[in-house]
């Protein structure tokens, strides 16, 4: 039995979307806004519960080690100006609004250099440019090692061998 037997062609399959070549059997709304608010909703959404929960934890872990010097900061000690809690989260807020606008600005120049239009052909775009990674099935090499000590001697032992196999000349 030949692979062409197994699997349908592209002609037998039902076009839902109206391409050819699209083998989905579901309906692409790329281009509907809907889509793409409740997307942004719900990365966003996850994102500040996730902040939030570790924000959270490391507090709490921080006030079970130490519950004495965790509410000098909160509270003050006297001769300081402010106390550690409020210059803490206002160095984290700053902090915080210079990544987001650094890293924005520079994913936006980027997108901007590329000149692609949408999300499909940048990544077209880019793939294009970056190297190809290589998939070797199976691995001509070590994928499993006890520690990081055996990982490192296994670097430092295979370093600049000849990987051809003709170890012998």
């Amino acid at each position: 039995m030949s692979g062409d037997d197994v699997f349908p062609r592209n002609d037998d399959v039902p076009h839902v979307n109206n391409h050819p070549g699209d083998l989905s059997l579901v309906k692409h709304t790329a281009d509907s806004k809907d889509n793409k608010f409740y997307g942004v909703l719900f990365l966003g959404a996850v994102t500040g519960i996730s902040a939030i929960i570790g924000f959270g934890t490391t507090v709490a872990a921080v006030r079970k080690k130490d519950p004495k010097y965790f509410e000098e900061g909160v509270v003050g000690v006297r001769g300081t100006t402010e106390a550690g809690v409020s210059l803490a989260m206002r160095a984290l807020g700053w902090g915080t609004v210079y990544a987001v606008t650094g890293c924005s600005l520079i994913f936006y120049g980027i997108w901007k250099l590329s000149g692609a239009t949408n999300a499909y052909e940048f990544r077209n775009k880019m793939g294009s440019l970056l190297p190809r990674i290589s998939k070797k099935d199976p691995p001509q090499s070590r994928t499993e090692f006890e520690g990081l000590n055996d990982f490192l001697t296994y670097i430092s032992e295979e370093w600049g061998k000849d990987k051809s196999g003709d170890n012998n000349k």
